[in-house]
Protein backbone atom coordinates (compact mmCIF):
# COMPACT_ATOMS: atom_id res chain seq x y z
CA UNK A 1 0.00 0.00 0.00
CA UNK A 2 1.08 3.05 -0.71
CA UNK A 3 -0.35 6.66 0.36
CA UNK A 4 -0.38 10.58 -0.76
CA UNK A 5 -1.88 12.97 1.15
CA UNK A 6 -1.73 17.04 0.63
CA UNK A 7 -3.71 20.08 1.45
CA UNK A 8 -4.01 22.69 -1.95
CA UNK A 9 -5.69 25.87 -2.30
CA UNK A 10 -7.68 26.13 -5.25
CA UNK A 11 -10.52 25.27 -7.24
CA UNK A 12 -12.29 21.89 -6.51
CA UNK A 13 -13.63 20.79 -9.58
CA UNK A 14 -10.12 21.93 -11.03
CA UNK A 15 -8.38 19.51 -9.04
CA UNK A 16 -10.45 17.00 -8.92
CA UNK A 17 -10.44 17.03 -12.79
CA UNK A 18 -6.76 17.10 -13.11
CA UNK A 19 -6.31 14.46 -10.53
CA UNK A 20 -8.53 12.35 -13.05
CA UNK A 21 -6.93 13.35 -16.46
CA UNK A 22 -3.05 12.24 -14.64
CA UNK A 23 -4.42 9.22 -13.32
CA UNK A 24 -6.05 7.95 -17.14
CA UNK A 25 -2.53 8.99 -18.54
CA UNK A 26 -2.56 5.26 -17.86
CA UNK A 27 -3.73 3.11 -20.64
CA UNK A 28 -5.13 0.73 -18.80
CA UNK A 29 -6.92 2.65 -16.17
CA UNK A 30 -10.12 2.75 -15.53
CA UNK A 31 -12.74 4.32 -13.00
CA UNK A 32 -14.43 2.16 -11.39
CA UNK A 33 -16.97 4.03 -9.28
CA UNK A 34 -17.48 7.17 -7.68
CA UNK A 35 -19.54 8.90 -4.84
CA UNK A 36 -20.32 12.53 -4.03
CA UNK A 37 -21.53 14.19 -1.24
CA UNK A 38 -22.05 18.16 0.42
CA UNK A 39 -21.85 19.20 3.64
CA UNK A 40 -23.33 22.70 3.83
CA UNK A 41 -20.04 24.52 2.01
CA UNK A 42 -17.77 21.54 2.32
CA UNK A 43 -17.95 19.09 -1.07
CA UNK A 44 -16.50 15.37 -0.51
CA UNK A 45 -15.63 13.23 -3.51
CA UNK A 46 -14.39 9.71 -3.25
CA UNK A 47 -13.00 8.16 -6.98
CA UNK A 48 -11.89 4.11 -7.23
CA UNK A 49 -9.60 3.43 -10.26
CA UNK A 50 -8.01 0.68 -11.42
CA UNK A 51 -5.16 -0.11 -13.77
CA UNK A 52 -3.07 -3.18 -14.94
CA UNK A 53 0.57 -2.76 -13.49
CA UNK A 54 3.35 -4.36 -16.17
CA UNK A 55 6.13 -3.72 -13.12
CA UNK A 56 4.23 -6.34 -10.79
CA UNK A 57 1.96 -8.32 -13.50
CA UNK A 58 -0.85 -7.40 -11.53
CA UNK A 59 -3.82 -5.29 -10.64
CA UNK A 60 -3.88 -2.28 -8.40
CA UNK A 61 -6.58 0.11 -7.28
CA UNK A 62 -6.21 3.47 -6.13
CA UNK A 63 -9.14 5.10 -3.66
CA UNK A 64 -9.26 8.90 -4.48
CA UNK A 65 -10.78 11.25 -1.80
CA UNK A 66 -11.05 15.24 -2.35
CA UNK A 67 -12.43 17.41 0.31
CA UNK A 68 -12.92 20.77 0.16
CA UNK A 69 -13.98 23.75 1.61
CA UNK A 70 -14.41 26.76 -0.55
CA UNK A 71 -10.05 26.98 -1.85
CA UNK A 72 -9.41 24.97 1.09
CA UNK A 73 -8.74 21.19 -0.42
CA UNK A 74 -7.12 18.16 1.18
CA UNK A 75 -6.57 15.52 -0.93
CA UNK A 76 -5.84 11.90 0.41
CA UNK A 77 -4.69 8.83 -2.33
CA UNK A 78 -4.19 5.06 -1.52
CA UNK A 79 -2.88 2.44 -3.89
CA UNK A 80 -3.47 -1.13 -3.32
CA UNK A 81 -3.56 -4.77 -4.29
CA UNK A 82 -0.23 -4.77 -6.15
CA UNK A 83 1.67 -7.63 -3.83
CA UNK A 84 1.50 -11.25 -5.42
CA UNK A 85 2.66 -13.13 -2.22
CA UNK A 86 0.40 -15.28 -0.42
CA UNK A 87 1.25 -13.53 3.65
CA UNK A 88 3.84 -10.89 2.61
CA UNK A 89 3.69 -7.83 0.32
CA UNK A 90 6.97 -8.44 -1.36
CA UNK A 91 6.22 -5.94 -4.47
CA UNK A 92 4.63 -2.85 -4.56
CA UNK A 93 5.98 -1.01 -7.56
CA UNK A 94 2.59 -0.96 -9.51
CA UNK A 95 0.97 0.73 -6.61
CA UNK A 96 3.86 3.30 -5.98
CA UNK A 97 3.81 3.53 -9.69
CA UNK A 98 0.19 4.26 -9.68
CA UNK A 99 -0.44 7.23 -7.27
CA UNK A 100 3.19 8.65 -8.27
CA UNK A 101 1.42 9.51 -11.55
CA UNK A 102 -1.36 11.62 -9.48
CA UNK A 103 1.25 13.04 -7.03
CA UNK A 104 3.42 14.55 -9.70
CA UNK A 105 0.40 16.21 -10.86
CA UNK A 106 -0.86 17.67 -7.84
CA UNK A 107 2.99 18.63 -6.72
CA UNK A 108 2.71 20.68 -10.19
CA UNK A 109 -0.72 21.76 -9.51
CA UNK A 110 0.50 23.08 -5.75
CA UNK A 111 4.10 24.65 -7.35
CA UNK A 112 1.72 27.18 -9.76
CA UNK A 113 -0.57 28.23 -7.59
Amino acid sequence: MAKYERRLNGNFDEVLRIAHDSINRSMSATLEDQSYANFGDVRVAIRVYERYSWLGGNRVSLNLTLVGEGSNLFLSAISSGGSQAMFFKVNTWGEESFLETLSRSMEKYAAGR
